[in-house]
C-alpha cells in the first residue's frame, strides 16, 4: 500500500484550508526542497510524513492552544506516519515582531508539556528578518514562507538527519549563497505569495 502523500489537519473548513495548504506545499517543494534549503526535507515530503495543519486562531491565546494540541499529536504519532508538522496560522501574528515575541510562548509551551529535548520549533514567516539584516535583504528569504508557520520537528529525526549529512554546519552559509545567486527577482518567479 502506497504511503499517504500528505497529511492534513483541517482545523478550518476544508475548502478554506485547501489553498493555504497548497501554497505552503508549493513553498516546501519549490523553495525548501527545490532550492535545497533543507537537505532533510525531501525524504519526509516524499514519504508523506509531513502534517499540514491550519489553525483558525485569531489571537495568540487561541494559537497557543492549537500549538499545544499539535505538539501532543506529534509526540503521540508514529514517526513513520507523521515525522514533522507545519502549523500554519494565516489569521494571527502577521506582524513579524509579534510573531517573534510569540516564539517565547511557544518554547514555554514545549517546556510545560515536557517536550523540550523531544520536539523543537523552527520559525518561518512572510516577513522573516534575521538580526542585523535589512527587511529587503535576500538572506531573509531562507526563512520566508507564504504564511506564518511554526514547524514542529522531532529531535531524534534531526539528529539522524545531521548524522547522515556530513556538512550540516555549512547549510546556513550555503543557503545564503543560494539566495544571493537567485536574487529577489528569482524568488518572485517562484510565485510563493498568497493571492491578493
Amino acid at each position: 500500500m502506497a504511503p499517504r502523500r500528505y497529511l492534513y489537519a483541517m482545523i478550518l473548513d476544508p475548502a478554506a484550508c485547501q489553498p493555504i495548504i497548497e501554497l505552503t506545499r508549493a513553498w516546501v517543494e519549490k523553495a525548501v526542497i527545490g532550492l535545497n534549503l533543507c537537505p532533510f526535507a525531501k525524504a519526509v515530503q516524499a514519504k508523506g510524513q509531513v502534517r499540514y495543519a491550519v489553525s483558525n486562531a485569531g489571537d495568540s491565546e487561541a494559537l497557543a492552544a492549537d500549538l499545544q494540541a499539535e505538539l501532543l499529536a506529534l509526540a503521540a504519532a508514529d514517526p513513520a506516519q507523521i515525522d514533522t508538522t507545519l502549523l500554519i496560522h494565516p489569521g494571527v501574528l502577521q506582524d513579524f515582531l509579534d510573531y517573534n515575541d510569540f516564539l517565547d510562548l511557544a518554547d514555554a509551551c514545549l517546556e510545560a508539556l515536557e517536550l523540550d529535548g523531544i520536539i523543537q520549533i523552527a520559525s518561518f514567516h512572510p516577513h522573516y528578518q534575521f538580526a542585523g539584516t535589512g527587511p529587503d535583504d535576500i538572506e531573509n528569504y531562507t526563512n520566508r514562507s507564504p504564511h506564518p508557520i511554526l514547524h514542529l520537528l522531532r529531535e531524534d529525526s534531526i539528529e539522524r538527519a545531521v548524522a547522515a549529512f556530513p556538512d550540516a554546519s555549512d547549510i546556513y552559509e550555503r543557503n545564503m549563497e543560494t539566495l544571493r545567486r537567485l536574487g529577489a527577482a528569482g524568488w518572485q518567479e517562484l510565485h510563493l505569495s498568497p493571492a491578493n
